[in-house]
């Protein structure tokens, strides 16, 4: 992991096998940087997404970039203001301008099928980790077409930080490929 790496981190009910990960990967691989990227799967119990994130970055031998898409873009928020870190945020979660109330109950991983339960506890642990962004850290990236979240609430929330919104597209953000470089770049890799 010498000269840096990227953590990416994926969204609710997703996993390491989503597809902007698995673009970024081979990028990376393509560069002869595959072992400066590593996408975790996420625990479905906030707490436990952000310890083992916490670890990851802990480890690391250089500076750590955080990716995050979707509720991954709220957890990247968090670990960004906890370590210091930049921050690439992809059609994020902005946890204190959702109900979260309509997440609450079972759901499966569209990439496993493994089933799991969101609980009222795991709001309340999302919303306890709600942090102020530090604009220089990040570059929001956002679709106006994303279907799931209000790319408003985004841009609201991150005001002051770089931004990119985008016309169209939804919540998959169907423009990542041609960012990939920047992204890269972004990280100083």
């Amino acid at each position: 992991m010498d000269g840096g790496l990227i953590v990416y981190l994926h969204g609710f009910c997703s996993s390491p096998a989503a597809w902007k990960s698995q673009l970024l990967a081979k990028e990376m691989a393509r560069r002869g940087m595959a072992a400066q990227f590593v996408c975790p799967q996420l625990s479905p119990v906030p707490d436990e997404a952000v310890s083992s994130v916490s670890r990851l970055i802990e480890q690391a031998d250089g500076p750590v970039t955080l990716i995050g898409s979707s509720l991954g873009g709220h957890y990247a928020n968090h670990l960004a203001e906890k370590y210091g870190l930049k921050a690439v945020l992809i059609n994020p979660a902005t946890v204190d301008r959702l109900d979260l109330t309509q997440f609450v109950g079972d759901h499966a991983n569209f990439h496993s099928g493994e089933r799991f339960t969101f609980t009222e506890a795991h709001a309340l642990q999302l919303r306890a980790q709600v942090a102020r962004p530090t604009p220089a850290h990040y570059w929001l990236l956002v679709e106006t077409g994303d279907e799931v979240l209000d790319y408003r609430r985004a841009v609201d929330f991150y005001a002051g930080c770089r931004q990119t919104v985008l016309p169209g597209g939804d919540h998959g953000f169907t423009q990542f490929p041609r960012f990939i470089p920047q992204i890269i770049e972004f990280a100083g890799l």
